[in-house]
């Protein structure tokens, strides 16, 4: 859960340094004013709930990420090799891949062409057709739900993990709070599809987020000082069930 303590010193700042990370190593100084006021305390500690909730409409349930094809090969049977691949998929595939995304997005959200940027990158650099779909579809359906608070200007086609980057810095919450809480989401999310496809009981799915929470932590805070040059992956299985799955004959997900 994010710090109230970081939470609250951040509402009291009275500017925002948000670096350029399309066009220059310069940082780029934006007031307040450029966007809604920071939320005090418990009320930025409620919208990250309220953004990364699976009751939140993005569609995240319909999406297991390559995973429904892994349990049919095989691959994922139980909660050690659940474990095993989510592991991997967080530490060098798109969760750290998209926790990169994220931060700069964060940084870059009073910066039009920088997020615009960013946005491309993000969607040239998914493996598959069906890993386009799910970032730009809930990035798509998170802009839209989230309305209600206020969005940054955005590009029509933007990837999840860089919606809800620039929104969280629209509205001045804290960066590290905002990368942890995106990517333990992510990892909840696989975890329902798994507990629901495998199948496994909750008990097991629950452990298996016990157990990858050091790991989330310690990805979310390895991708601090990464640049957009940093991004990539080696978690080649994975991208291949999310190629696979596009042809899997009975499928309950949609990636």
């Amino acid at each position: 859960m994010p710090s109230a303590a970081i939470i609250t010193t951040m509402a009291t700042m009275t500017t925002t340094i948000i670096p350029d990370t399309r066009h220059s190593n310069e940082p780029m100084l934006c007031r307040r004013d450029h966007g809604p006021a920071g939320a005090p305390g418990m009320a930025a500690t409620l919208r990250l709930l309220a953004w990364l909730s699976p009751a939140f409409p993005t569609g995240g349930f319909a999406y297991s990420h390559g995973l429904e094809w892994a349990v049919e090969a095989g691959d994922i049977a139980n909660e050690t090799t659940l474990h095993a691949w989510l592991h991997d998929v967080i530490a060098h595939g798109a969760g750290r891949t998209d926790t990169i995304l994220l931060r700069h997005a964060h940084r870059s959200a009073f910066n039009r062409p920088a997020l615009d940027g960013i946005a491309e990158l993000a969607i040239a650099s998914a493996a598959s057709r069906e890993r386009q779909a799910e970032a730009l579809n809930q990035g798509r359906a998170f802009v839209l739900a989230a309305a209600p608070w206020g969005v940054p200007d955005l590009p029509e086609d933007v990837p999840y993990a860089v919606a809800v980057g620039a929104t969280a810095g629209f509205h001045h919450l804290p960066e590290d709070e905002t990368a942890a809480a995106c990517l333990q989401a992510f990892t909840a999310n696989l975890i329902s599809a798994a507990v629901r496809l495998v199948p496994l009981g909750q008990s097991a799915g629950l452990r298996v987020l016990a157990g990858l929470e050091t790991l989330v932590v310690r990805t979310a805070d390895g991708t601090k000082a990464a640049a957009l040059d940093d991004i990539g992956g080696c978690c080649f299985r994975s991208d291949l069930a999310a190629m696979r799955h596009e042809t899997q004959y009975t499928r309950l997900f949609r990636s």
